[in-house]
């Protein structure tokens, strides 16, 4: 299913992103969403091992002026029982794990390495996050379109 494809700006579009820990990727998709496309949509995040949202992820979108700092690390549990239009696995784990009871309309899975088992120097990390919130953000941007 193509998200471009609804044309009604009336109605926003909602977006569950999952990774295993909803430390990073799916944090970086879920404030992307809300900060740069909440006209049509409102994203959301969990992870099936939920663990802290990683501080590496917060400088970098803090970088393109996306506060993610007030946001916290849910477990993918806290969703089960509502409906999305669109489950967005990050990682082929939570792609493998995820659980099918969770109520999507269409399920998208795009796997991105997780930047918070990378290692090396602070500055190697936040290349390596720049990296994949640079990765992550095109790939919305052509999943999802930024037409009006």
């Amino acid at each position: 299913m193509n998200p471009r494809r609804y044309r009604d700006t009336t109605v926003k579009r909602t977006i569950l992103f999952i990774c295993m820990g909803n430390a990073s990727r799916s944090q970086m998709a879920e404030g992307y969403v809300n900060a740069r496309m909440s006209d049509r949509y409102q994203a959301s995040s969990g992870g099936l091992n939920p663990e802290s949202v990683s501080r590496k992820a917060i400088a970098v979108m803090d970088e393109i002026d996306i506060d993610i700092s007030e946001s916290r690390s849910k477990s993918v549990e806290e969703f089960y029982g509502k409906e999305f239009d669109y489950v967005v696995t990050l990682c082929d784990e939570a792609e493998d794990e995820c659980p099918h009871f969770l109520r999507g309309k269409d399920y998208i899975h795009c796997g991105f390495k997780d930047p918070c088992k990378a290692r090396g120097t602070d500055e190697e990390l936040l290349t390596i996050y720049r990296g994949t919130r640079d990765d992550l953000t095109k790939w919305i941007d052509d999943v999802f379109g930024s037409e009006a």
